[in-house]
């Protein structure tokens, strides 16, 4: 698995998940639990993860929904 992006905003993240789901591409959030224990004031981010192979695939998808990520 490869890291697509970093966020803790919430509705950011479902954006993006939902436009991976709709295409048919397989991620995975971690650090969700852990960024809720430690509370609203952000020092852990969410990190979107998706196959090593799908990584192209997935800054294209959201390239087409003008959205950009920094390079990792």
């Amino acid at each position: 698995m490869k890291e697509l992006l970093r966020s803790n905003d919430l509705v950011y993240l479902s954006y993006v998940t939902h436009l991976l789901s709709e295409d048919g591409l397989d991620h995975v959030l971690l650090d969700a639990y852990t960024s809720a224990v430690e509370g609203s004031i952000g020092a852990i981010p969410r990190r979107l993860m998706v196959n090593e192979d799908d990584i192209g695939r997935a800054r294209r998808i959201l390239g087409n929904a003008s959205l950009t990520i920094p390079d990792q």
